[in-house]
Parts: C-alpha cells; structure tokens; sequence
C-alpha cells in the first residue's frame, strides 16, 4: 500500500554527548521546535526522554514530528532551515537512530502540550516471516482497548533505523496511566518476546 498520503509519524532519537554545555543543548532544542514554523509538519515536539529503556544503546532526547505524507517529510527533511539545525545536532550528539512509520489511527487531538508518549522499537529474529510478523502486529493490537491511541507499523526508514523494524506509539492520557496496569506490561512482553532480538522502549512527556 502506499504511503504517499498516509499520515507519517517521524520520529529521531538522539543522545546528547555528557560534556556538551546544557545551555547550547537547550538552545539546539528550541531550534528544532521552531521548525514547526515551515509549516511542512502538523505536529512538532522535541524535548528531553523521561526514561528509555535498552540493554545496547542510549538516547536522552527526541524528535517527535507528524507529516500528512511522505512528501511532507521528504520536504521537510530536504528544507535548508532543517539541515541547518540538524547539523548544529549531528556536532553535539554521539549516537541517533531515525524511525518513519504509518500514523495509524492516533488522534492528531491526543497530541497537545504536556502529552505523554511510550515508543517501543523491536529488532525481530532473523528469518521471521509474514504470518509471524502479522501474528506480532495483532497480539499486540489486542491488548490495547483503542486504535486512537495506538499505532503499530513498520519502520520506513531502513538506513538509520538500526535494524529495528517494527514501530508500537502510544499516547497516554497522562503519566499515572502510562505505569499503571502492570498485568498488561507482562502481557505485552509475553506477546513479543519469542518474535524479537531486542527492543528500544522510551517514555516522553512532551513541553
């Protein structure tokens, strides 16, 4: 199917160098937020992780952006206001990955200040086929008691994704929810664990 006129979650993870002064890490932040001003995105956030949570890489930030299509992100990730800030990011980070995926069915409303995001990124096993990749997609979609604040997709961007191929958002109503139900942690675990090789799980708490 294509994704030239799906709604296109964007989102960058970054880890900032620990000797790069906080006052320069801040002001590349507010540069990157004020590239909602291109208006090329419908939705631009980026800030500091609550917490992340993996046993190979670390990241502190993120970028988190919504595009109404891939031709949205290919301008926006093409605009010279955008290689000038993203250059200014390269200098002080010393690890990034990058995940493009399908939006799903996420309501772009759940998206206002202070919303709280869980991305989980999963490396499958090699040689998993497509009924297994579709059995993982589904067993996780059903643990969730809404699509609106759920999406499950593929990572689009195969060359900075770090071999991580599948993509679970979801938009948390606030931070009390998002530890709350520990069966359904375990649950979710249960789901994925014999598809996978690893997984990325960050929380975020937008500005």
């Amino acid at each position: 199917m294509s994704t030239h006129h799906q709604t296109i979650e964007h989102i960058a993870l970054v880890n900032i160098k620990p000797d790069v002064d906080s006052t320069k890490v801040t002001k590349v932040i507010d540069e990157i937020n004020g590239l909602a001003s291109l208006d090329l995105t419908i939705h631009l956030s980026a800030g500091k992780l609550l917490r992340s949570t993996c046993t190979s890489l670390n990241f502190s930030h993120i970028v988190h952006c919504r595009f109404k299509s891939t031709d949205d992100l290919q301008a926006y990730n093409h605009h010279p206001e955008h290689l000038h800030v993203a250059k200014k990011l390269q200098e002080i980070v010393d690890d990034f990955m990058v995940v493009d995926c399908v939006s799903g069915s996420i309501r772009h409303d759940l998206l206002t200040p202070g919303y709280v995001m869980r991305v989980t990124l999963l490396k499958l096993k090699e040689g998993l086929d497509e009924n297994e990749k579709d059995k993982l997609k589904v067993g996780v979609k059903n643990l969730f008691k809404t699509d609106e604040h759920t999406s499950i997709s593929e990572n689009l961007c195969h060359e900075m994704g770090k071999g991580y191929s599948i993509a679970i958002i979801v938009v948390f109503p606030g931070l009390e929810a998002i530890d709350s139900d520990v069966e359904l942690e375990n649950l979710y675990n249960s789901k994925v664990n014999e598809f996978i090789d690893d997984k990325i799980v960050v929380d975020y708490v937008a500005p």
